[in-house]
């Protein structure tokens, strides 16, 4: 708690209160009160998760609807409360089945993949690219940690890995949420429209990839909603190229833990039936 006390005064914000809501993996999350408002604190004491106070300043340069960010430090940021806002609310369970939010998120996501390209093409930068951790010594690790070392896709990867990885590197790349779950979500209360919060995974990566992020956890008809309202069709190009690395991406964070998850089994066993070398192979087959 005292350090949460000090960056509020390094950010000269006056509070009467300011208490504990969680902390997990280094980062810390406060409600403070002044006088008659609420704010969030947010505290992050690992280098690579302060990119989210990077992440807000770029959202915000562009125009993309977000929480405004009131203050930050080099490695804390403040941002209003929504449980205490008029206009929005949190987002819910229910969410995911709702037609009208799904709407709501596809034009965000749009908005945000449209911006980005823009943004990306204008500048060199440096930000997370998920497909990063697909590099020989991880997939080594990953066969090791799931008992798949004598799995063929190992071997026609490292054969082909400077191929694989160029082609990897040429795909398209743009803004891109990576994070998505109804936890992060914020919607209009009249239900005029809906934005993500919580950034820290917002990185470049393709735009195909970032809408079966989101479609994957909706509802069917949500998931239709979504991808009418997107418009899709333009990213099909990109698909088999997912098929390939969305898994991979996958059993790496999953293998990165010290128990292997759930949501991991269904990328293990793609690599297990041979799915991710049927990908791999139509996609190094298909002209782009």
């Amino acid at each position: 708690m005292e350090q949460s006390y000090k960056i509020l005064d390094k950010m000269g914000e006056r509070y009467s209160t300011c208490s504990l809501i969680r902390s997990k993996d280094g980062i810390s999350v406060y409600r403070v009160k002044s006088e008659n408002k609420s704010f969030i604190l947010k505290v992050f004491r690992k280098n690579e998760d302060a990119r989210e106070i990077k992440n807000y300043r770029i959202l915000s340069s562009l125009g993309v609807n977000t929480l405004p960010l009131i203050n930050y430090t080099e490695n804390a940021l403040l941002i209003p409360d929504v449980e205490e806002s008029k206009k929005y609310r949190l987002g819910v369970e229910s969410d995911m089945d709702d037609e009208a939010t799904a709407k709501s998120v596809a034009k965000w996501y749009k908005e945000l993949h449209n911006k980005g390209r823009k943004y990306l093409a204008e500048r060199k930068t440096s930000l997370y690219d998920e497909t990063d951790a697909i590099t020989l010594d991880n997939l080594k690790m990953i066969a090791e940690k799931t008992d798949t070392i004598d799995n063929l896709l190992w071997k026609e990867i490292s054969d082909g890995y400077d191929i694989i990885r160029s082609k990897i590197d040429a795909l398209p790349r743009t803004l891109t949420y990576n994070d998505f779950n109804y936890t992060n979500l914020i919607v209009a209360r009249d239900c005029s429209s809906a934005f993500m919060f919580d950034y820290n995974l917002l990185g470049k990566g393709t735009a195909y990839g970032d809408v079966r992020n989101v479609t994957s956890s909706l509802s069917h008809k949500a998931a239709i909603a979504f991808k009418r309202e997107y418009d899709i069709g333009g990213l099909d190009n990109q698909s088999s190229a997912d098929d390939f690395t969305a898994p991979l991406v996958a059993l790496y964070n999953a293998c990165k833990r010290n128990n292997f998850p759930s949501w991991a089994a269904v990328a293990l066993e793609k690599l297990k039936n041979g799915d991710i070398m049927k990908s791999l192979n139509k996609w190094l087959n298909t002209e782009v």
